[in-house]
């Protein structure tokens, strides 16, 4: 049986927070193995949880935003997302986020789930929600201190097309995406 874990789970000693951010946290944890009797540090990267929206528009066309990332050192083509704040569902983050990076608002918002970033090294999840019958809201976007966003729609075929040539490449992008094509396919 697939569930069943036959292998042994390290447990925690202690654990030490090495950096602290608005956004995240550089952590160690030192860790003991119960069958092999050794203790390792492993570090990783505590985070608030992440949103990821699917915005469809009246005219059933995919909201997309185009924006300068630090961590690749140029544009990155995506949905809009961000983190969940505190005491914050992720339904709400999400329709927040949309209208705070594109200025669009819509009424009828559905979870998509959620998935883990990368259990390696980050402790959060990600949560993909699906807004549709979108229209832009007569206050606009209202971007964070270091956002400046390009806002793109594309129906379906052309996203779908983007993806097929790695114009789409952001990872929590297109497997929002894809939940999203499983949503709409029933």
């Amino acid at each position: 049986m697939a569930d069943e874990i036959k292998i042994d789970r390290w447990q925690i000693e202690n654990e030490t927070v090495n950096f602290s951010s608005r956004v995240w946290e550089l952590r160690t944890r030192r860790y003991f193995h119960p069958k092999r009797k050794t203790s390792e540090d492993f570090y990783y990267i505590s985070s608030p949880d992440w949103v990821v929206g699917v915005g469809r528009t009246v005219n059933k066309e995919i909201i997309l935003v185009r924006q300068f990332r630090w961590g690749i050192d140029d544009f990155s083509l995506e949905l809009p997302g961000g983190i969940v704040d505190p005491n914050e569902n992720p339904m709400e983050a999400g329709v927040r986020e949309f209208q705070e990076e594109t200025g669009y608002i819509g009424n009828n918002c559905t979870s998509l789930g959620t998935c883990l970033p990368n259990p390696a090294m980050l402790n959060n999840h990600c949560h993909f929600i699906f807004i549709d019958n979108m229209e832009m809201s007569s206050s606009g976007a209202s971007w964070d201190q270091h956002e400046e966003i390009e806002v793109i729609a594309l129906s379906e075929a052309e996203v779908a097309s983007w993806v097929k040539e790695g114009k789409l490449s952001h990872s929590l992008t297109l497997a929002a995406l894809y939940r999203y094509l499983l949503h709409i396919k029933g």
